[in-house]
């Protein structure tokens, strides 16, 4: 049986680890505030990065449509070329040639439209771009999936601490929370600056 010495070391004891127990739980709410802010960022960043992938994709499309009707307008215009030479008189080689010279302004305003921002040049420059802003999203996402890890081993590492009373893993928590704020920023900040893959 315990004596009263025993008693008082053991509360004394008791109070020291329960002070430790509040700032580990202290610490679980800081890296768990970060992890949630993480997990909406990630999450953000992908929806972006699907939408502008989309869109992407769609700005593509119209650019090979329009690729398909200029090659089809093309074809026509040399076959008409063709006609012109064998015309049987004036007023079907002018008709013919009315004909080419409209097409061949279609087939320019095809390759290159500033005015409606819709010819291949236009469609190529800007799918490129949505392209470059998707790879930003993705790359956000990344670091923000690796920033959430981060946080998440923090709170295991910080469960551990109280569980087995070892200090250390808190502070070896505390470190990885901090590795996590890190990859935050890098996601806000600079997302290319560094590369996984």
């Amino acid at each position: 049986m315990a004596g009263p010495h025993e008693n008082l070391e053991h509360h004394e004891h008791a109070e020291h680890a329960a002070g430790h127990n509040k700032q580990i739980a202290l610490l679980i709410a800081i890296i768990a505030l970060f992890l949630a802010f993480s997990e909406t960022l990630g999450k953000s960043a992908q929806t972006e990065a699907i939408g502008l992938n989309i869109k992407a994709s769609d700005t593509w499309n119209f650019f090979q449509a329009k690729t398909v009707r200029q090659t089809s307008l093309r074809a026509a215009a040399e076959a008409m070329t063709l006609q012109l030479a064998t015309a049987p008189n004036e007023e079907v080689r002018a008709a013919l040639q009315k004909q080419i010279d409209a097409w061949k302004a279609t087939i320019a305003r095809y390759d290159s439209d500033p005015k409606e921002k819709d010819g291949r040049k236009e469609l190529r420059a800007h799918a490129e771009h949505l392209e470059h802003e998707r790879d930003t999203a993705l790359a956000r996402y990344h670091h923000y999936e690796v920033a959430s890890a981060a946080f998440q081993i923090g709170i295991v590492l910080c469960s551990a601490a109280v569980i087995t009373g070892m200090m250390a893993l808190a502070f070896v928590a505390g470190g990885v929370g901090i590795l996590g704020i890190v990859f935050m920023g890098i996601g806000l900040f600079a997302p290319h600056a560094v590369h996984f893959v």
